[in-house]
């Protein structure tokens, strides 16, 4: 299944829609009474035999009545799948070798990491797929991006093996993490300039698990104003999905709806030679495989 939050210029309060060739389908309308939930989370944290029972409801309503509550996808608008996480998100830094290739050139010694490298990003920095991405030149002059597959946990647990990890992740989405480099050096660690408002686009939609297939065979993109800048395999990835989900877990519960971006590859404005940061008005597009594209435009804000 392909789910995403939507709303309507007729309803403007956002609710779980599932995506198909047929259009954007209100889940709540297919299911009626039955509705466990109005929200991709709730869903989630209802746990898998809700996710069949509404997964079975949806594909049958698609077999007969594929055009019934159902919106064009270009007449919504598009929200985080998570608006707003009841926990900040969990993400890798120098996951990938070429990451970690180019931020070496920046006269810091690097080597693999033995272990993840893992920092979080505040709630509050969550914005939709197609929204803008606010600059707030008062507390950063150095905006910068970063491409990544993200991780949306269904099933909680704690000490999870590698090889059970997989059963654990609901799906996947596509996550921007924006970054304030000038932040992030300065304060010596990754949370402020990773959390400023609007720093986290995700969407446009959640591929579950088993539509998705393997998460380390997916293309991962961004082009900033129509040039490509980053381009590369999740296969690349130092610490792949199932790693990270064992590594994180030991001794740490992970629960459903917890969210975990998985690093970038080379690309990044930082490790351009001279450094190009992000400017207003420039249009940044985020692309995974079998996910969908991001469009978010650098805004001049307050």
């Amino acid at each position: 299944m392909r789910y995403a939050m939507f709303s309507t210029v007729d309803d403007p309060s956002p609710r779980l829609g599932a995506v198909h060739e047929s259009g954007m389908a209100d889940v709540r309308k297919i299911l009626g009474q039955d509705s466990p939930t109005s929200s991709l989370l709730a869903l989630i944290q209802a746990g898998p035999e809700i996710w069949s029972h509404v997964a079975g409801r949806i594909a049958e309503h698609f077999s007969r009545t594929p055009f019934q509550s159902v919106y064009p996808v270009t007449g919504v608008r598009w929200h985080a799948p998570i608006p707003r996480p009841s926990k900040n998100i969990v993400c890798l830094g120098l996951n990938y070798a070429s990451h970690v290739r180019e931020t070496a050139k920046l006269d810091r010694p690097m080597k693999l990491p033995d272990l993840p490298i893992f920092f979080t990003k505040a709630p509050t920095s969550v914005t939709g797929p197609n929204d803008p991405i606010p600059w707030d030149r008062g507390a950063t002059e150095q905006l910068d991006y970063e491409a990544e597959l993200g991780v949306i946990v269904g099933v909680g647990g704690k000490n999870i093996t590698r090889s059970q990890s997989l059963a654990h992740v609901f799906g996947y989405t596509v996550v921007n993490d924006v970054s304030a480099r000038d932040l992030q050096f300065g304060h010596k660690q990754f949370f402020k300039g990773k959390s400023l408002d609007g720093f986290c686009p995700m969407g446009p939609m959640v591929v579950t698990a088993d539509e998705f297939g393997d998460p380390q065979s997916k293309h991962i993109t961004l082009r900033l104003n129509g040039e490509t800048r980053q381009d590369a395999s999740t296969g690349e990835m130092i610490f792949p999905v199932d790693a990270i989900l064992e590594s994180l877990s030991k001794g740490m519960t992970i629960e459903a709806g917890d969210i975990i971006a998985t690093g970038t590859p080379e690309g990044v404005g930082l490790g351009r030679t001279p450094q190009e940061y992000l400017k207003d008005g420039d249009l940044v597009e985020t692309e995974i495989e079998g996910i969908g594209v991001m469009r978010n435009r650098v805004t001049l804000a307050g």
